[in-house]
């Protein structure tokens, strides 16, 4: 705190402003400076959760601030009670339970309302997993144009409707998904074929895994580990004129120019992360490609 003081204090803070803040996704170490003094000054701190953001304020040392709930389902009736709030000249942060509010998570409405009150919004810009997962996508086709989807929809319908209509289009796509309906968007996402698919899971965490293969592979993918299945999701599909990355008839290319450098196991486990191919098959490839070598 006193490193973000020290490097945010000169800045002006108006009164009867909401302040919209970005918070970790789920590395703690990601949060601003600018940021960390914000929910310092403020007068109350309007969140998603106020139990999740109690304790986030605990991990930073920020003590005593009142916590107001506003999330999906009190949105606009809270709007109204902080638009009297900021009108009497409080400053007060609106934080969603992680990364950046009022784009996936809750606070449009919320933002909306203030302006149309008059009052100020001022964005404290932070953390991510849309932009975190684009910037290592590594995608060059499109000059960086993408489109956010979200959440497709959990009915199975409804969803290949919506995927019908993305496998034309051009952009890179990026949505989102739980852990408990990933494996049914992996299976939906095999009509796309070769089209890369970069998915990114429990990412700036401990455990955090960015793969990039065709999407026809992703379901075999999440099938090799049950570990790959745990943990928040992102996911970008690549524009659709892109090359598909290594994978499929790759395979046997890759396995051999990891079996050069490592053990067995370890280039089968690689090779299997790099192409999606299953770790079985690979592991079958890798044994006649010693034995055809006279290992």
């Amino acid at each position: 705190m006193a490193a973000a003081d020290a490097a945010a204090s000169s800045q002006h803070y108006p009164k009867g402003c909401l302040y919209v803040v970005a918070t970790p996704i789920g590395n703690l170490a990601d949060i601003g400076l600018r940021a960390l003094h914000v929910l310092g000054l403020v007068d109350a701190i309007a969140c998603e959760d106020t139990r999740h953001t109690q304790a986030l304020l605990q991990a930073y040392g920020i003590h005593g601030k009142p916590l107001l709930a506003v999330h999906e389902h009190n949105e606009a009736e809270a709007a109204v009670t902080l638009v009297l709030r900021l009108a009497a000249g409080e400053r007060i942060a609106y934080v969603s339970d992680a990364g950046t509010p009022g784009v996936s998570d809750p606070g449009a409405r919320l933002v909306s309302a203030v302006q149309a009150a008059g009052q100020r919004a001022m964005p404290l810009p932070g953390a991510s997993s849309i932009t975190a997962l684009l910037s290592v996508a590594g995608i060059v086709a499109g000059a960086g144009a993408f489109v956010f989807e979200r959440f497709l929809s959990p009915k199975a319908t409804e969803r290949d409707q919506q995927l019908q209509r993305l496998a034309s289009e051009t952009r890179a796509v990026v949505l989102l998904e739980s852990p408990h309906r990933i494996e049914a968007l992996a299976k939906a996402l095999a009509v796309l074929g070769e089209r890369p698919v970069t998915l990114g899971r429990e990412l700036t965490k401990q455990f955090e895994q960015i793969v990039t293969l065709p999407a026809r592979q992703v379901a075999n993918w999440l099938a090799q580990d049950a570990q790959h299945r745990r943990g928040e999701f992102a996911l970008v599909l690549h524009p659709l004129n892109e090359t598909a990355p290594a994978g499929g008839g790759d395979a046997p290319r890759v396995l051999r120019l990891l079996l050069a450098e490592l053990p067995l196991k370890s280039a089968v486990k690689l090779a299997s992360e790099i192409t999606g191919e299953p770790r079985n098959a690979l592991y079958e490839q890798a044994l006649q490609m010693k034995q055809a070598a006279g290992d």
